[in-house]
This record gives C-alpha cells, structure tokens and sequence, in this order.
C-alpha cells in the first residue's frame, strides 16, 4: 500500500518508497503511478516526479483540470519543494547556491557547466551530524532531470549510495540513495496547502545522529527565500 498524506477531490499526496520507478516498464513491477491508480481506482494524471531512489512527497492530480492547473504552479515555480540529501564527503561550501546549465553527460547522466543561460538553481544548507557524514537541505528553484544529484556532485558531496553520480563501490555499500522529497507547499484556490514528510526509511535517516538536523529543520520553509533569484 501506498502512504497516502492528503486527499481531496483535485489531487492527492502521496509517500513514495525509496527503490520504487515512478513509470512502470515492461517486465518490471508496476510503477508509483500505476500503484496509486489502483489503489484510489480512479485515474491520475502525475504532475511531477521522483527518481527511483528518492523516496518522500509526490502530487497527482485526478482530473485533467488540476493537472492543467498544476502544470502552471510548476511552470511559474510556484509549488515550493525541499529535500533532505546525506553525504559523506566534505563539501566545497556548507551553505549557498549551485547554479550552472546541465548537459547530457554519458550513459544517461548530467553534468553542471559554468553558463548561466538557462541555469539550474539550488539553495542548500548543511550540518555535520558525524565524522564523514553531513545532511543537506535542499531546495530547487528549478526543476531540471537530476538536478540536486548533480549539484551535490559539483560540490564534491554526492548523494550516499546515489550509484550514478557517487563512487559505485562505496554506494553499493549504501541501504538507499539518501535524497528524500521532504516538504511541499503551494497555494490552491486561495489556500495555502503545506506538508513536511519525515523519512521512514534508511539506517542513516534513522539513526540517532540524524536527529538534530531534524529537529532543527522541522520548519524547513523558513530556512529559504520564496521564487527566483537571480
């Protein structure tokens, strides 16, 4: 069964597992939407998505106006989200912005270059929560294929257990690829809908070091500027 966090009669918040594709393929277990299709039997129509090995929020909307609707917010970025990511690499700059273009890289990957003509752009902060270890809250203000994975990389902090864009052998090692779509916020028909989602999975979101990042990111919105900055 598929967490379900909201529902209402224009779309529905759900909790993806890590380790689950969104799209389902051919000779493969049904995909995040199809799962959740079925268990509300009533179509959904996805508006965005997670890789496979980020777990946390995800929106659908159930009918072709919403999703519409919901196209726009994303178009306009105007549906806000953050992330929890865990490192085991010291960073380059515990807090800021990565901004850059992504180009296609090999085998399906990206890479950040230093133009800014259509830039990818994250603000992140950081804590040390212990030795070779550190947790990142991240918020997109675009929403580019792999973005925060590749922003972590540029720092010289990719994602624990990320098999793309960290060391294979060390990610291998890895219960999860420690990314989590953590928090949602966007304005629906002059109300303000807002969740936070704790991670459920993973011995290093688990764990008793994780705690105090947690507990001091409980509100993570107030924590970034709200749009676009330049």
């Amino acid at each position: 069964m598929i967490q379900i966090v909201f529902q209402n009669s224009d779309f529905v918040v759900v909790e993806k597992p890590d380790g689950l594709d969104f799209h389902s393929t051919p000779q493969k277990p049904p995909g995040l939407a199809v799962l959740v299709q079925q268990q509300l039997q009533q179509p959904v129509y996805p508006v965005h998505r997670l890789d496979k090995m980020t777990s946390g929020l995800v929106i659908f909307a159930l009918t072709k106006s919403a999703a519409q609707q919901f196209e726009r917010l994303f178009r306009l970025h105007q549906v806000e989200k953050i992330y929890l990511a865990i490192s085991t690499q010291k960073p380059r700059k515990k807090q800021g912005w990565v901004k850059g273009d992504m180009v296609a890289a090999r085998r399906g990957s990206w890479k950040l270059t230093k133009d800014l003509s259509n830039p990818a752009m994250t603000q992140f902060i950081s804590q040390n929560t212990q030795p070779h270890e550190r947790w990142f809250l991240l918020k997109p203000l675009t929403g580019k294929t792999h973005q925060l994975r590749v922003a972590l990389k540029s720092l010289g902090s990719p994602i624990a257990g990320d098999q793309r864009y960290a060391n294979s052998d060390s990610a291998k090692e890895e219960d999860r690829g420690y990314l989590h779509a953590y928090a949602l916020r966007f304005e629906w028909q002059g109300q303000t809908f807002e969740w936070v989602c704790q991670p459920t999975q993973g011995v290093r979101f688990l764990s008793d070091a994780g705690q105090r990042p947690l507990a001091a990111w409980q509100d993570p919105f107030v924590h970034f500027v709200k749009g676009i900055r330049n």
